[in-house]
């Protein structure tokens, strides 16, 4: 829900009845993960989607009755061996979802989507099941009431904005708490062509960046319309006037100004800094003349040993949009514990959902049907719409 807080609201002022279809629970493979979601408006326009397009029409159904009924309504959506060999699909997968009315009164609700509108970290706690399926809980009462365990478990899915299922949490019914996080953090130092180009994915790719270079002349906006913020000066004394709280692991920074009197200073600054990634382009000769002068500057090798350098994987592109792609793909991998391997050599499920797995890839909320007393079984094959249909997207009218 979070996710579509920008769009909620606008609904919302406008006017507008709508309603969410939030994925709660993950089994085995599946494109979306706890905490995605959909939209639905009262003419059955959609926003958002929880599967790659394989239960989104049912999902529809499930929200205009929420909208009916004023009533949080849950269902789980399976994908039958079955069906999935007469649509020569595999899916395999499994997904519980609830879906509400959004009530404009909710003060709960309403300051969450706000919060997570405006990019700043934002939490909402659901009742997944019982009679009150889709009631917005206030977090600091449900964190009381909790064990040791589970306490640890829901700070832990709040500080890394996760989404988190809590079997039993509310007088024995079943809790959702998703989260959301401002937009992680990718500083360029350098402000060159590969600058500008890693700028425009990064950016496309949910980062807010940052690009700093002591060139004037470079740092424009002409030339980096996507970013968040130009920054003229030292490179290193940029990332030192940087605040803790300004940086997370979740923080990439990329040196790609090609001069050892800048580069050093500034990989020596990064790597003494709180952030999930540091790399720095070059040539592997002067990938390890540039790892004798961080030694010469201080660096042990330990901090060492966290620099990307030469920066990316080996797409073997050549040019400066090809190599942008090659970098973040790295940072990517490097942020999820991906292997940058193609996926046909990968075993197992292709998805990585958020929140615990067992270890055969399936989820460890229990696979129990849905408690609520209107929940309902649905299978859905992934096939292709009928000829002459088609599925309804924002704005789109029969």
């Amino acid at each position: 829900m979070l996710e579509l807080a920008n769009e909620l609201l606008s609904l919302v002022r406008a006017g507008t009845p709508v309603a969410t279809v939030t994925v709660t629970h993950v089994a085995r493979s599946a494109p979306r993960g706890i905490g995605a979601a959909m939209a639905v408006t009262a003419d059955g326009a959609v926003i958002g989607s929880i599967s790659g397009g394989c239960v989104e029409s049912d999902a529809v159904a499930l929200a205009l009755t929420a909208l009916a009924t004023g009533r949080g309504h849950t269902a789980r959506f399976g994908f039958s061996d079955a069906d999935a060999h007469a649509a020569g699909l595999a899916c395999g997968g499994q997904v519980d979802v609830l879906a509400t009315a959004l009530d404009p009164a909710d003060a709960v609700v309403m300051r969450a989507l706000e919060d997570a509108a405006a990019d700043r970290p934002a939490a909402l706690a659901l009742r997944v099941t019982g009679p009150h399926a889709g009631r917005a809980l206030d977090l600091g009462r449900l964190r009381a009431g909790r064990d040791r365990t589970t306490r640890i478990d829901l700070d832990r899915a709040l500080a890394l904005r996760e989404g988190i299922a809590l079997p039993g949490a509310d007088d024995g019914a079943d809790v959702l708490v998703i989260a959301h996080a401002p937009r992680p953090h990718l500083i360029i130092l350098g402000a060159g062509e590969h600058a500008s180009a890693l700028c425009r994915v990064g950016s496309a790719a949910g980062f807010s960046v940052t690009v700093c270079d002591a060139w004037e002349t470079l740092v424009t906006r002409e030339r980096f319309p996507d970013a968040a913020r130009l920054v003229v000066g030292a490179p290193h004394e940029h990332l030192a006037s940087l605040s803790p709280d300004q940086l997370d692991a979740r923080t990439a920074i990329c040196v790609l100004t090609h001069d050892e009197r800048l580069d050093i200073p500034a990989l020596r600054q990064a790597l003494s800094m709180p952030v999930g990634f540091v790399g720095a382009m070059g040539a592997r000769r002067t990938v390890a003349h540039r790892a004798d002068l961080l030694r010469s500057a201080g660096v042990d090798d330990v901090d060492l040993a966290r620099l990307h350098s030469p920066l990316g994987l080996d797409l073997a592109g050549t040019s400066p949009d090809e190599t942008a792609l090659s970098v973040l793909a790295e940072i990517v991998a490097s942020r999820h514990g991906g292997s940058g391997a193609p996926l046909r050599e990968r075993t197992g499920p292709l998805h990585r959902n958020t929140g615990a797995s067992s270890p055969d890839g399936d989820r460890t909320t229990p696979d129990a049907e849905p408690a609520a007393a209107d929940a309902g079984r649905h299978t859905a094959s992934c096939a292709a719409p009928a000829p002459g249909t088609r599925p309804r997207t924002a704005g789109a009218r029969e």
